[in-house]
């Protein structure tokens, strides 16, 4: 994944990922993220352009988002503890959903 520098405001933090997984944000990389966003009790949003932002805690909610590689992403974490719920968010990310690995170990 790509990243942007973030944005700080208050207890908002907001980063824009690019998705570099050929097979695009799929359930995997989903389960994966809303995992980690549920650890946390601040709000996590994700937007995808042109959409109206979805719930970033819920499968539901990124099913939606149908994100194939390439378009960006922007992750936004408001709350007490956002900087840190992002990097865990981003680590998510980076690590490519731990896809590579499994491909290999096939």
């Amino acid at each position: 994944m790509l990243f942007s520098a973030d944005t700080m405001t208050g207890n908002s933090v907001r980063q824009t990922v690019a998705i570099t997984n050929p097979h695009g944000f799929h359930m995997r990389p989903m389960a994966a993220f809303a995992e980690a966003a549920n650890r946390f009790s601040g709000s996590v949003s994700v937007i995808r352009s042109g959409m109206a932002p979805v719930n970033g805690k819920s499968m539901l909610a990124l099913l939606g988002l149908n994100a194939p590689q390439g378009p960006g992403l922007v992750i936004e974490v408001t709350g007490a503890g956002a900087a840190e719920a992002m990097e865990v968010l981003e680590l998510v990310f980076r690590r490519n959903f731990d896809e590579e690995e499994k491909e290999t170990t096939r």
